[in-house]
Parts: C-alpha cells; sequence; structure tokens
C-alpha cells in the first residue's frame, strides 16, 4: 500500500468524521490519464479537502513552511503534502507564473492530476471572482480535461483570523468534466480567456456563489 492510499484514507476519515461532509460526482473524476482539478477557493484548507477526498492523487501547489514545520503537527503536516505530491513553492512565489506552469504542465504529461485555483488566492467575501487564464493555458495546451468543483461552505472551518479550526459540515461538488482541443502552447489569448470563463462559469453553477467583476488579489497585495 502506497504512502499516499494510507495518508488520503487516515485524512478522509478525519474529515468525514468530523465534518460528516456532502460528497457529490466523484465518479467524474477519470479513472485514468491527465486532469486538471479547478475548484473556487474560499479556505486554507481547500486543496486538504480535495487532495484527501479525491479518489486519484491531485498535486496542488503548497506553501514551502508546510514541508519545514516543527512537532507533531509540523510532521503530520509535511508527511501529507508530501504523500499527495504538493510541490512546494516560497512565500511571494506567483502559482500563475510561468515557471509553476511549466511544473504543472509536466505532471499532466506524465498522466497525472494536478490542482490549480482559477482565483488564484482564497476569496474572503465569499464571492467568486474571475478567473485567472493560466488553468486556460494548461487545457489548451495539454487537452487535459478540466475538472470544475464547488465547495460549499469550507470558509466556515477556519476563519481568516485563526489558525483554529471548527469542525463543520460543509459540501464538495464535483462537476462533468470540461473537455477542450488540444492546441499546444501556441493559441491566442482570446481562446484562453474564452476557456477559463468556461471554467468559471461551472464553477457558479457548482458552488452557487456571486460573481465579482474583476480579479481577487491577496491581503498583500492591497
Amino acid at each position: 500500500m502506497e504512502a499516499f492510499d494510507v495518508i488520503r484514507w487516515t485524512t478522509r476519515g478525519l474529515i468525514s468524521g468530523s465534518c460528516r461532509p456532502t460528497v457529490i460526482g466523484l465518479e467524474n473524476v477519470p479513472k485514468d490519464g491527465p486532469f486538471i482539478v479547478a475548484p473556487n477557493h474560499l479556505s486554507f484548507l481547500d486543496s486538504v479537502i480535495v487532495q484527501a477526498l479525491m479518489p486519484r492523487p491531485v498535486a496542488f501547489f503548497a506553501k514551502a513552511e508546510y514541508f519545514t514545520g516543527k512537532g507533531f503537527k509540523g510532521r503530520a503536516m509535511k508527511a501529507f503534502f508530501k504523500a499527495v505530491g504538493s510541490i512546494p513553492v516560497e512565500r511571494g512565489e506567483q502559482a500563475a507564473s510561468v515557471q509553476a506552469l511549466k511544473t504543472l504542465l509536466d505532471i499532466l504529461e506524465a498522466g497525472r492530476g494536478i490542482g490549480i485555483y482559477p482565483e488564484g488566492t482564497r476569496s474572503r467575501d465569499g464571492l467568486l471572482y474571475r478567473g485567472r487564464t493560466g488553468v486556460g493555458w494548461l487545457a489548451l495546451t495539454t487537452g487535459a480535461p478540466v475538472i470544475p468543483v464547488g465547495l460549499i461552505g469550507t470558509d466556515k472551518l477556519q476563519s481568516i483570523e485563526t489558525n483554529a479550526v471548527r469542525p463543520q459540515h460543509f459540501t464538495m461538488k464535483v462537476g462533468e468534466p470540461l473537455y477542450f482541443e488540444k492546441t499546444g502552447p501556441d493559441h491566442s489569448l482570446p481562446a484562453r480567456r474564452e476557456v477559463t470563463d468556461r471554467i468559471m462559469d461551472a464553477i457558479a453553477e457548482l458552488s452557487g456563489q456571486e460573481r465579482a467583476a474583476g480579479y481577487n488579489q491577496s491581503k498583500s497585495a492591497e
């Protein structure tokens, strides 16, 4: 049994036992081949939830400090993020940068799954912000199916102002795969924008969020 399976099942058991989530649509995740998971983003815990509940590994970016923590909590976080294939990123680096996208591209070309938040950073007001086009670039470049995910209520698990986690019921809706023509990296910005907007429309339908007109910004950027 691989470490991923042990840690995923253990984490899934903890989440299921404490939060009793409603999970819909796991059958929409392809059984083999590359795929792109595109969720909305409400909580620090969103990546952990998606990685634990999905039937296949999903590699998200994760802050580098999650791999260097001390004590029991630090060791547990490191074990989890390493087991599920998370990619350490130094604080301040943009997950939508060219180099970061190339890292995700390598994983997709190996036939595995990756996760990317089209909004870029978590929403602090509950609105669904305009998608950044990195997800469109990956979809068109690789032809991998995009799996939209709507997370509902994960913001109540941990408030932005605290590190404390309060078990609460939440819902994860996994939508049907979206397929786009594989064009390779040579495609127009309008094509990338159109694909990204279609993905955001699917996420909005799943999450039921009100849409924001513009892009989300990290708190440090304000």
